[in-house]
C-alpha cells in the first residue's frame, strides 16, 4: 500500500501512535508527548504558527485522556484551522502494552492500517496535497544553507527558526518538515539568500 501525501501536519498524542501512522502517511506527523501538551509552550507556539497557513488534523484516542488532549489543542487553534478527525472505540489491548488502558480501548497505534488509510485518504486530494509534493525543499537544501551537518547548524537553524515565528530549538527534521508546509520553494531560499539550484538532468 502506496503511503497517503497529507499536506497538512497531523497531531497524535505519543510517539507510537507517530509510528503507526507513519507507515499510512507521508507528511508531518506532531506528538503531543501525552499530557505533556499541557505545558509545552514551544510546541503551543508551533501549533499556533503551522495554523496561520495550513489547516492541521487532530486525531487523539478515542479515550478520555485522548478527549482531554484534544480539548486543548482546539483551545489553542481556531476552530476554522482544525481538522477533528475520530478513531472508532475497540475494545482492545496494543501488542506492546502488558494490560489495557483504563477504559481499555485501542489508541491510534493499535488500529487497522486500513482503517487509518481510509479516515485520510480524503485529505490527501486537492491542490494542497499537490503543493506539498512539489514543493522540492528537502535534506540536501538544509546541508547546502548550513541548517544541518556542520559546527554552527544548530545556531543556524535557530536563526531561521526564529525569523519564520517558530520554536527556537527544533531538530533539523522538525524545521524540515515545519517550512515545507510554510514556505514555498522560492520563499525559502529567499529566506537563506540563495538561488535556486538547476535540478535539470
Amino acid at each position: 500500500m502506496e503511503r497517503l501525501v497529507i499536506p497538512y501536519p497531523i497531531i497524535v498524542e505519543g510517539k507510537y501512535d507517530k509510528i503507526k501512522l507513519s507507515s499510512v502517511v507521508e507528511g508531518q506527523i506532531i506528538s503531543t508527548g501525552g499530557f505533556g501538551v499541557f505545558k509545552n509552550t514551544e510546541l503551543a507556539s508551533l501549533l499556533q504558527r503551522l495554523a496561520q497557513r495550513s489547516m492541521i488534523i487532530v486525531l487523539t484516542d478515542s479515550d478520555g485522556g485522548g478527549k482531554v488532549i484534544r480539548s486543548h489543542i482546539s483551545g489553542l487553534i481556531p476552530k476554522d484551522r482544525l481538522i477533528q478527525l475520530y478513531i472508532p472505540q475497540i475494545k482492545g489491548k496494543e501488542r506492546r502494552k502488558q494490560a489495557p488502558g483504563a477504559q481499555g480501548l485501542l489508541g491510534v497505534e493499535g488500529m487497522d492500517t486500513e482503517l487509518l488509510y481510509e479516515l485520510l485518504a480524503p485529505y490527501a486530494k486537492g491542490d494542497a496535497a499537490e503543493r506539498y509534493r512539489e514543493n522540492p525543499l528537502s535534506k540536501t537544501d538544509f546541508f547546502l544553507d548550513g541548517l544541518s551537518g556542520g559546527a554552527d547548524s544548530k545556531a543556524r537553524r535557530t536563526e531561521i527558526a526564529l525569523a519564520c515565528g517558530l520554536p527556537a530549538d527544533m531538530t533539523a527534521n522538525a524545521l524540515l518538515d515545519a517550512l515545507r508546509l510554510l514556505l514555498s520553494y522560492d520563499e525559502y531560499l529567499a529566506l537563506v539568500g540563495r538561488e535556486r539550484r538547476d535540478t535539470t538532468c
